[in-house]
């Protein structure tokens, strides 16, 4: 299958400072694609790169197989501050933004309805809060029903109802064929991804899947035994719990067992200080 979105050996230089190193990345059709790091880790940058704003210092970055610049009609983006007409509507954002792709007013209905706000989509953007804009912004970056979705921070400020919606949208673009670059500091919403990809000072240090990321971090086994409680502390609990009870004979007196793993944001923490080190 060949790839939505492809950076090979990439490196993006402002000036003495690296944004991004040697990144490789591979975004396949249909996949919703995580990208995590710290702040000024280069998720901004490589975005830029998709979106054909910005060009490389080296390597070569691929969107639907040509450069970022030929495939910006089947792109769509939302920047993690909104870049909206604060003076206009909902509506007339809207049908600006797909101005160019010749929307239908019942497509900017159906997107109103999406964002939760058809019951302001006259009303000026200037009045909105804060979560309001952030829907808005996602709404325009999907007028055009785009192949490519690069979304940075989508569901900042959005409670948690319009939170589900937005996730179950994404999940039905991606069986539908588009793909998904979506960036995040919200750990519980990053293992909604298909594959992770972790940036730390420009480079790429880790790209799995959520489960195979959690099984890098590790576990504490609780086990009650008559009455008294020990704590094992393990790197891979799938392999070490049966050798834990191995041990014990399955044990009757054995009554309770308790395992706490390392959580998505832990070992991403880990990662980073591993690189640092």
């Amino acid at each position: 299958m060949n790839a939505a979105v492809e950076l090979d050996s990439v490196s993006k230089r402002y000036g003495r400072i690296d944004a991004l190193r040697s990144a490789t990345l591979a975004i396949q059709p249909g996949e919703v694609f995580g990208l995590l790091g710290p702040n000024g880790a280069g998720k901004t940058t490589l975005i830029r790169l998709l979106t054909g704003s910005t060009q490389p210092t080296s390597g070569s970055v691929r969107v639907l197989g040509v450069d970022p610049k030929r495939a910006r009609a089947y792109i769509g983006y939302m920047p993690q501050a909104p870049a909206l007409y604060e003076d206009l509507s909902p509506r007339e954002n809207l049908a600006f933004f797909g101005g160019a792709h010749s929307i239908s007013h019942q497509r900017i209905d159906e997107l109103l309805a999406f964002s939760d706000l058809s019951a302001r989509a006259r009303d000026p953007v200037y009045q909105f809060s804060g979560g309001m804009k952030q829907r808005l912004s996602l709404a325009c970056a999907l007028v055009h029903d785009p192949r490519i979705l690069l979304l940075d921070e989508p569901t900042a400020g959005v409670e948690l109802r319009l939170r589900a919606e937005f996730w179950s949208y994404f999940r039905k673009s991606a069986a539908a064929g588009a793909s998904l670059l979506i960036t995040t500091h919200q750990m519980d919403e990053a293992l909604f991804c298909d594959r992770l990809a972790i940036l730390n000072a420009g480079s790429v240090i880790a790209c799995d899947t959520p489960k195979n990321l959690l099984a890098r971090g590790r576990a504490a086994i609780r086990l009650w035994r008559a009455g008294e409680c020990s704590t094992v502390e393990v790197a891979n609990y799938a392999d070490a719990l049966p050798d834990m009870l191995h041990r014990y004979g399955l044990d009757p007196a054995i009554t309770r067992i308790e395992v706490e793993h390392d959580s998505l944001e832990t070992v991403l923490r880990a990662l980073v200080e591993e690189r640092r080190a």
